[in-house]
């Protein structure tokens, strides 16, 4: 049986450390495109904090009549701390794109 995550490597001081990722579609199957399109987001995420430990990323479709239905949340987790951010939008890239911007922010303020 295959692991429910998905192992992202990063490079940290010459350490490879592996965060796990695990990409969670309510209701629908997401294609091969989509899944890669978030991780690679996701690893851009570990250029700001190295120690990013594991992440969860949560896909639905709202039910509601707007064009902006498409939902992505995702959950890093950093030691001491737990960063969240959801955002609508009218793909699940577009959407990723804005909630991985927010997780930046959020990733900067937390060191500065």
């Amino acid at each position: 049986m295959l692991a429910p995550w998905i192992d992202v490597q990063s490079k940290a001081s010459n350490n490879i450390r592996a965060m796990q990722v695990q990409i969670h579609s309510i209701h629908f199957d997401a294609d091969k495109a989509l899944i890669a399109f978030i991780e690679a987001k996701i690893h851009k995420l570990s250029t700001f904090n190295d120690s990013i430990i594991s992440c969860e990323v949560f896909l639905r479709i709202e039910k509601r009549n707007g064009r902006e239905n498409k939902l992505v949340e995702i959950k890093l987790h950093i030691p001491g701390k737990e960063l969240f951010a959801k955002r609508n939008s009218i793909s699940f890239e577009a959407a990723t794109d804005e909630v991985t911007k927010a997780l930046r922010r959020q990733i900067i303020k937390q060191h500065a």
